[in-house]
């Protein structure tokens, strides 16, 4: 037996109360039985007494030197002790079960019963004295009383053995079962540190304090599990992102090895290489803001600051973009205090913006709308362009998730990512509506100042 184990050690406990309150019980239950054998004894004893002291016709009197626990006191008239003669219908109360003797103020005899035996050790005896000194002594073994009684404590182990079998093998069912999804937790979370990331422990009761940790516990393992599915499609995805740029140098580089060239040929190659060393080091650092910021490390200057001044540095800082495909950006904005990284929030709002007028028609329009909604600032970039699916919708902002329609555009998709996790960093939120070739909202939430 594990004796280190909760279950054996809450069973033990379990047993030992049970065990306690059962040997009360018992105790109290002979006690009671005890008082109601001895309280019959005594009874018979007083009626027998009564009946000897009429026969001597003379009342007794109790002279406090009786060997019983509980003496009979009889009142009556005056005593004579000549001639006694036991009635033959009252010799039947006494038959072998009883004894008396009854002597005179003198030490004399005057009767005693055929069985009555000096040497015998009565369990139980009454001793009375009359006025006129006579002495009435009254004895009851006790022998079929005590025996019943000892039959009475056997029944009381029996049936306290028996509800003690059951209670513990009760008690047992009832603490394993309680138990239970300690051992499923263990059982999962070796599992899961194994690397079977998809095990989940079985919480059937979930309302009890077990269940509600084997809720919890699930929801964590679900996240650790959507954690590491997405660290690992991260990864696969950049390693993924840059094949591409550094398959580009390789082959660029290997071709200006492998001949004589131009001029004018190996400037094309060196610029070839520049754009793809560009788009790696614009990946490269995508990924490290994202690790930072996911690691907490992204230092967020906690500034006040408008948002007004911020979009329209913005917005002129994108309108050559935007007059280059014929997109209108019209601004509607008051001014709004927050509390924040200014720089960080302008890279925010520059992102979207250039969304908007990438993902737009021709001389379409892009609006943004900044107003204060209850305790926030709220930022709205929408555009009149082709939208976004409703099956991409709910990944847009996923690493390196791009929808079919910008998947020509060269971006890696990481710029909606880094916004969430800069909006987050900032206690907002952010959040997307779109119709296919109807136009697309981005709505962002800052907490106001004060």
């Amino acid at each position: 037996m594990n004796f280190n184990s909760i279950q054996v050690r809450i069973q033990l406990w379990y047993g030992l109360i049970l065990l306690a309150v059962l040997l009360g019980l018992g105790f109290a239950a002979y006690e009671l039985e005890r008082a109601r054998v001895f309280q019959q004894a005594d009874l018979k004893l007083r009626e027998r007494t009564k009946l000897l002291a009429n026969t001597l016709n003379g009342p007794p009197r109790d002279d406090g030197g009786s060997e019983s626990s509980q003496r009979p006191v009889v009142e009556w008239t005056p005593p004579s002790a000549e001639n006694f003669h036991l009635p033959p219908r009252d010799q039947e109360m006494f038959g072998t079960d009883y004894f008396f003797l009854i002597t005179g103020a003198d030490g004399r005899v005057i009767a005693r019963s055929k069985n009555f035996n000096s040497e015998t050790n009565a369990v139980r005896q009454a001793r009375i004295h009359t006025p006129t000194g006579e002495e009435i002594l009254l004895g009851h073994p006790m022998t079929l009383e005590l025996a019943e009684l000892r039959l009475h404590t056997l029944k009381l182990a029996g049936i306290g053995g028996v509800i003690l079998f059951f209670g513990l093998a009760i008690g047992w069912r009832i603490v394993s079962r309680a138990l239970r999804p300690i051992a499923e937790i263990s059982a999962a979370a070796e599992k899961i540190s194994g690397g079977d990331l998809s095990q989940r422990i079985n919480a059937v009761e979930t309302k009890s304090e077990l269940g509600r940790l084997a809720t919890v516990l699930n929801s964590t393992f679900t996240r650790l599990d959507a954690a590491f599915t997405l660290q690992k499609r991260f990864a696969a995805d950049a390693a993924h992102e840059l094949r591409t740029p550094v398959s580009v140098l390789i082959a660029q580089t290997a071709a200006a090895l492998n001949r004589q060239r131009s001029y004018d040929e190996n400037l094309a190659t060196i610029a070839a290489c520049h754009r793809a060393s560009q788009r790696m080091r614009q990946l490269i650092t995508s990924l490290l803001q994202l690790a930072r910021l996911d690691a907490g490390q992204e230092n967020v200057r906690r500034t006040n600051f408008d948002l007004l001044p911020v979009a329209s540095e913005c917005l002129e800082l994108v309108k050559p973009l935007a007059e280059e495909r014929g997109v209108k950006i019209i601004l509607t904005a008051a001014n709004t205090p927050i509390v924040g990284d200014p720089e960080q929030i302008h890279q925010v709002i520059t992102n979207l913006v250039t969304n908007a007028i990438q993902y737009n028609r021709p001389g379409g329009e892009v609006w943004v709308n900044i107003f204060a909604e209850k305790q926030s600032a709220v930022l709205q970039v929408g555009d009149t362009g082709i939208g976004i699916a409703p099956a991409d919708l709910p990944r847009i902002f996923e690493r390196f998730y791009r929808a079919e329609e910008s998947r020509t555009s060269g971006n890696a998709g990481l710029g909606l990512s880094i916004c969430q996790a800069i909006i987050e960093a900032h206690d907002g939120a952010i959040e997307v509506s779109s119709k296919e070739n109807a136009g697309t909202t981005f709505t962002v939430r800052l907490p106001l100042v004060g």
